[in-house]
């Protein structure tokens, strides 16, 4: 259950990145308010999940599946650059993140 609680901090993370982005600096009243509830969420999720997990592996997952999430967002809504780079930066991502819930205990 800890890593369900996991998963929707991430996509409340990934939610909040996007946001942000979209209330313009805060001045997007509605969006913003969205924005900070999805923050909210995020931590709570994120705290429900540390109960149980390791606080090192839980924060890398969280922030790791919050950057891949809005990277992959940001180049679908916002049209930014998916070089090879970027992707292959990526991939690494995925791969730290997979290795830490592979060997976490």
């Amino acid at each position: 259950m800890e890593w369900i609680h996991l998963l929707i901090a991430g996509c409340f993370e990934i939610s909040w990145a996007i946001g942000l982005k979209f209330s313009h600096g805060f001045t997007q009243p509605v969006i913003s308010v969205v924005t900070v509830v999805c923050m909210i969420a995020s931590f709570y999720f994120l705290a429900l999940a540390l109960k149980s997990l390791p606080l090192g592996t839980a924060y890398a997952v969280w922030t790791g599946i919050g950057t891949l999430g809005t990277v992959i967002l940001g180049i679908i809504i916002f049209k930014e650059p998916a070089t090879v780079t970027r992707l292959f930066c990526i991939g690494l991502i995925v791969c730290g993140i997979t290795g830490l819930k592979l060997l976490s205990h």
